[in-house]
């Protein structure tokens, strides 16, 4: 009896240092790679800029761009009538990638269930694009501007784009009566949220997209944040 107790407590020993091991791992890793920055190439001849923006709410990252310019009208494809005001005009758009589940779910933390983080976690739920209008932006250590080239904005608009799920008819999929406050609207996404690619990794590799500074990989806000507050 005590032979086979022994066998047990040595296959649970074995297998949580495997666990704590992996998990070791996990937060060198997100901690490592976040400090490795990438470099963006040599500027194009191109003559036309674009202001597009960094934002963070403390915790989630959206990538902010001018609603329309000679390369694309956002509102086209996220329309003004979508939002809860429907107001027109707004000047900037906000877009944010993220689970479904968590998005429509959980407005706030007080709200967040065990079923919807783990099926977040897990990378079992689908994606959504949470779209806001601003009339304009102040900068700020959370909301920092940038100054893009005509071919790096349209290689980031390429990237937006593709993290929409469309219809056949080529068409964003808006989610209806789901918002955060007047101006934000829901959209089908693109891709999986998982512990290996969150809502910010996603804004990392938008900003990689657009040949920017960004990190080799992230999970968070502020190491993003960090490559321009702290230069």
């Amino acid at each position: 009896m005590t032979r086979i107790i022994l066998k047990y407590l040595k296959r649970f020993f074995y297998t949580l240092g495997i666990i704590i091991g992996l998990l070791v791992v996990y937060v060198l890793l997100i901690f490592g790679l976040s400090k490795v920055e990438t470099s963006p190439s040599v500027k194009s001849a191109d003559t036309t800029y674009y202001t597009i923006y960094i934002l963070s709410n403390g915790v989630h990252t959206d990538i902010v761009v001018p609603t329309s310019s000679s390369l694309i009208d956002w509102s086209e494809h996220v329309p003004y009538e979508n939002s809860y005001s429907k107001k027109a005009g707004l000047g900037l758009l906000a877009f944010g990638w993220g689970d479904k589940g968590f998005y429509l779910s959980t407005p706030t933390w007080a709200d967040l269930t065990f079923n919807t983080a783990f099926k977040a976690a897990s990378g079992l739920s689908t994606s959504a694009m949470h779209c806001t209008y601003y009339d304009k932006l102040k900068a700020s250590e959370t909301c920092i501007p940038l100054t893009i080239n005509e071919s790096q904005y349209q290689n980031l608009i390429n990237y937006i784009f593709d993290s929409f799920q469309l219809s056949e008819a080529k068409n964003t999929i808006h989610i209806p009566n789901n918002y955060y406050g007047t101006n934000d609207a829901f959209y089908e996404g693109n891709g999986t949220y998982s512990i290996f690619y969150t809502c910010n990794t996603w804004a990392n590799q938008a900003l990689k997209a657009a040949d920017q500074k960004a990190c080799l990989w992230t999970l968070f806000d502020f190491s993003i944040l960090n490559l321009y507050t702290q230069d």
